[in-house]
């Protein structure tokens, strides 16, 4: 086989075999059963029941604040999705267990393709909003959200660069969404 050095590669093709590697190293902490079944529940909370949970909880628990909070959630929601599902089929990104055999799948996809993380970009959006109305909730919001980040890397899922890219684009959506609500701010 005829391969290039490295660092003869183009730009991109050595960023993919970088992240490859990352993805491989990640990946190779769901061989644990106990590792693999902690990211596989924090993936599964991630695909929407942690947060239709949060936002049922925050309106029996704050009444009509609560409900605000929830549909301020339930707007971004709708939102990240809807672009979130442009992103796929626009980028059509295989995932990295479909790129790579030494790579495994250690729980099935929700679709096809791995740019952006889904999960990560909710997750991101949805804490980011949260934290603007209940900021005592960081404890809970933020290790919840990085779990689901780092699941979708080990679970064989998605590169890094998806999840640097979700947690980018939700941050951007929340921040334009926190703008557009009058009285909510992450910085009081």
């Amino acid at each position: 086989m005829n391969r290039l050095p490295m660092s003869r590669l183009p730009l991109r093709e050595r960023l993919v075999v970088g992240e490859s590697g990352w993805c491989l190293r990640a990946n190779r902490l769901g061989e644990r059963s106990r590792s693999r079944a902690y990211f596989a529940a924090v993936s599964r909370l991630g695909d929407g029941v942690f947060w239709y949970v949060l936002m049922a909880a925050l309106i029996v628990i704050d009444g009509l604040d609560g409900l605000t909070a929830s549909a301020h959630l339930a707007a971004t929601g709708v939102i990240a999705l809807s672009l979130y599902k442009l992103l796929k089929r626009w980028t059509r990104r295989p995932r990295p267990f479909a790129s790579d055999a030494r790579i495994h799948a250690w729980v099935a996809p929700l679709d096809e393709f791995s740019f952006p993380s889904g999960h990560t970009l909710h997750a991101v959006a949805f804490t980011l909003v949260a934290l603007a109305h209940y900021p005592v909730l960081a404890w809970l919001l933020v290790p919840f959200t990085a779990s689901v980040a780092v699941s979708r890397v080990v679970l064989g899922l998605h590169y890094p660069s998806d999840v640097l890219a979700a947690t980018a684009i939700g941050t951007a959506l929340a921040t334009l969404s926190l703008w557009l609500v009058p009285g909510v701010s992450l910085f009081g």
